[in-house]
């Protein structure tokens, strides 16, 4: 699991770090030393994070994530006692280079058992926290823990529905263990894009992945068009790792349609953001026409007039359909990267 936030969230950790270095120092000292421990915080607990982030030592990483639980927890805290005692030493001689402690070497780079204890929890709690915040997706975090949608409300989303075709005959070929590995490389394969466009994941239903964005995200700069041909572009330039990994490149389908729906937090034991509302079936319905129609990408007519498509994408207008569970139909447009751009469609 590789962690993605952005610049502010990058700034916001390492002022909570230095924060709770400067805190811990000013209470062991009587009021005084707030910079040596914000100094001796973040030269402490930024590599750990840098190594959680695979920015640092990815093949260790990636190999302590391969443990089971137990192992891997065990391996994490000896992983982050070495950072620990580095980064306390690395510290603790910046400090007595620059002459702002006055102590022997050995307690300027060698951490006290409290100290030790302390520097634990709180990388261990941010690590923590940015495990949950990836399980359940950036968006998902935020809203669960400021309690957004404790009582249900009306919003304006755009939705992608993403469906793998030839999923079932995949699975008949290679089997349904070969097929999850499958589906979790293409999967992952989504998530940068997705960041890249701040789009979130909402859910994985099977071989379809569902992505959403506040309405006004999705159109500012055809966000939301630009992600599906990221999506598209990097299978296209993995196709041989793909064949030699699974034997075939990923064929995909998408659709992409907005408008108001219902989003509530639901659940008991689990809690789960939830979108309700005819915005969401009918993309889903969408999806479904690209088999009908032959085509790759679809998009309603309604959501495309939202915004000014990008400048390499070709427009093919399908004309109205009908959609199951729907009172009248919809305009369908197909999208297509490459050759001669068509004209952009009108903005309203």
């Amino acid at each position: 699991m590789r962690w993605r936030f952005s610049m502010f969230e990058g700034i916001l950790l390492l002022l909570i770090v230095s924060s709770a270095g400067a805190i811990y120092a000013t209470i062991a000292f009587d009021g005084g030393g707030g910079l040596i421990g914000a100094t001796y915080a973040l030269c402490v607990c930024v590599p750990i994070l840098a190594f959680e982030r695979r920015i640092i030592l990815r093949r260790l990483n990636r190999k302590i994530h391969s443990y089971s639980t137990p192992a891997f927890f065990l391996a994490s805290i000896a992983v982050y006692l070495v950072f620990i005692e580095l980064g306390y030493g690395v510290a603790g001689f910046l400090m007595q280079m620059s002459g702002q402690i006055d102590a022997d070497w050995k307690d300027a780079v060698v951490p006290s058992s409290t100290a030790l204890l302390f520097a634990l929890a709180v990388s261990g709690s941010i690590v923590f926290a940015l495990r949950v915040r990836e399980l359940l997706g950036r968006d998902v975090f935020l809203s669960l823990l400021t309690g957004r949608y404790r009582k249900p409300m009306q919003e304006e989303r755009v939705f992608l529905f993403i469906d793998l075709a030839g999923s079932t005959a995949y699975a008949e070929r290679y089997g349904d263990l070969r097929m999850q590995e499958y589906l979790s490389k293409l999967f992952a394969t989504l998530a940068d894009p997705v960041l890249r466009y701040r789009g979130a994941i909402d859910d994985y239903v099977g071989d379809a992945a569902v992505i959403t964005w506040p309405f006004d995200r999705a159109v500012k700069n055809a966000a939301c068009v630009h992600c599906v041909f990221d999506i598209l572009e990097e299978i296209e330039a993995g196709a041989h790792r793909w064949r030699k990994e699974f034997g075939e490149v990923p064929r995909l389908r998408a659709a992409l349609h907005g408008g108001t729906i219902v989003a509530a937090e639901i659940g008991v034991d689990k809690h789960k953001i939830t979108y309700f509302g005819d915005t969401v079936n009918t993309t889903a319905r969408l999806e479904g026409l690209c088999k009908s129609l032959n085509h790759q990408v679809l998009i309603s007519t309604d959501l495309a007039r939202k915004m000014r498509l990008p400048h390499y994408v070709r427009v093919e207008d399908l004309g109205e359909h009908a959609v199951k569970g729907r009172g009248q139909k919809l305009g369908v447009l197909a999208l297509r990267a490459g050759g001669t751009p068509a004209p952009p469609v009108a903005v309203n």
